[in-house]
């Protein structure tokens, strides 16, 4: 979600265009959906298909002949997660499916294997969330989480897919609140951001007061 926030901020700067953050943040983790395939099906999907640059090019189709250069911060966010996140960590990746299933990684084009437990990993990790968190401070996009706008609503499905791996563990073998709280520290500032932002809109402090007359 780091990554696609600064991809997305720093290409919508050059373009002169003004992007919606949380829509930003969504799109970061829309390849992750093959595990719900996987888990539905019972067929080994992770990595695959909606992590190759046909998916993506496939759903953006319609934006960019609709909305042009605007959906460029979007795309970005959403080939982010693949291309360069699950390519450096982990990699085995279908980038090119359906013209071929080969897998792509930087562990497959002869580099190290970087594990998501690694120290390498967790560095890189915390330094992106670092610097998002401090572009966001800079730029005052944090104030977007405080706001009652009903597109903060979309933030309900980062909020689920932090949740589930920091404190119930899935789809990991254990929650990563016992194996790896220092990265757990970041996936819970994100799941009380995120909280407050939807809990915003839902409960808004101007709500119709009960009328005792």
């Amino acid at each position: 979600m780091a990554l696609a926030y600064l991809l997305g901020k720093a290409s919508a700067k050059s373009l002169n265009v003004n992007p919606n953050i949380p829509l930003l943040l969504v799109l970061s983790l829309l390849p992750d959906i093959d595990i719900i395939f996987a888990h539905l099906t019972g067929l080994e999907l992770h990595r695959g298909f909606t992590h190759s640059l046909f998916f993506a090019v496939a759903v953006f189709i319609p934006f960019f002949l609709f909305y042009g250069k605007q959906a460029v911060p979007y795309f970005l966010a959403l080939i982010s997660h693949a291309f360069i996140g699950d390519f450096i960590v982990g990699g085995q990746l279908q980038l090119f499916w359906p013209f071929t299933t080969s897998l792509f990684g930087l562990h497959e084009a002869g580099f190290m294997f970087i594990d998501i437990y690694s120290s390498i990993n967790i560095a890189l990790e915390l330094s992106l969330f670092s610097i998002a968190l401090l572009v966001m401070v800079i730029t005052r996009d944090y104030r977007l989480f405080f706001k009652n706008k009903k597109t903060n609503l979309v933030l309900i499905i980062p909020l689920v897919t932090v949740l589930l791996p920091t404190i119930l563990g899935y789809p990991f073998n254990e929650a990563l609140v016992f194996t790896s709280p220092i990265m757990a520290g970041a996936h819970l500032f994100y799941l009380v951001l995120f909280s407050i932002a939807v809990l915003t809109v839902l409960l808004p402090k101007n709500q119709s007061k009960t009328n005792l007359r």
